[in-house]
């Protein structure tokens, strides 16, 4: 790992909440593309990801979810449960992160979408008695959509299509049909 990435890492836990700020979007940006020293953080992350601070947690769950396409171990298989319980944190702030980020897992290939979307569709439909569940669903359906630009599988599209209908209230069906149009 060279040292700029090193530095930026090592700034998440500095007292000045800018170098923080710059440091977590530095990583989220340069972890969209491939990079060749994911296991060199890989389980640093996942040991985060039950932080008793929120922010940590919240950080490693994104940073592994933009991981995973620089995965070819495909070790997040194996992850994926532990990330995704931090879709269920405390704090909704953190939960809702990492929800809007976990699409990218499906991004590292079919195994990994599928068990994504399984997760998502689920979620979507036995996520009622939740507390902001308008909120995750929305998220949900915004996920699917954000994958569905990437990689243009129309499965991807009729199933969020579906999961829509399912709302059976008319004002939160019309608003998760506009991240459609």
């Amino acid at each position: 790992m060279d040292s700029t990435i090193q530095t930026y890492f090592e700034n998440l836990d500095s007292t000045d909440k800018n170098l923080q700020f710059e440091a977590f979007n530095y990583i989220i940006s340069v972890t969209k593309e491939k990079v060749d020293w994911s296991y060199e953080v890989w389980d640093k992350l996942k040991a985060d990801l039950t932080h008793k601070g929120n922010h940590q947690r919240s950080r490693a769950a994104q940073f592994l979810a933009n991981l995973a396409i620089s995965d070819p171990e495909k070790r997040i298989v194996n992850d994926f449960p532990n990330i995704w319980k931090v879709t269920y944190d405390p704090k909704f702030v953190t939960a809702r992160h990492t929800l809007q980020t976990i699409w990218r897992v499906g991004l590292a290939g079919p195994e990994q979408r599928e068990m994504v979307i399984h997760h998502l569709s689920d979620r979507f439909i036995n996520c009622k008695e939740e507390k902001n569940c308008t909120l995750i669903r929305f998220d949900i359906i915004q996920c699917l959509k954000n994958l569905y630009d990437e990689v243009g599988i129309e499965e991807i599209k009729h199933l969020a299509l579906d999961l829509i209908e399912k709302e059976e209230d008319l004002k939160y069906r019309k608003k998760y049909k506009t991240v459609w149009k």
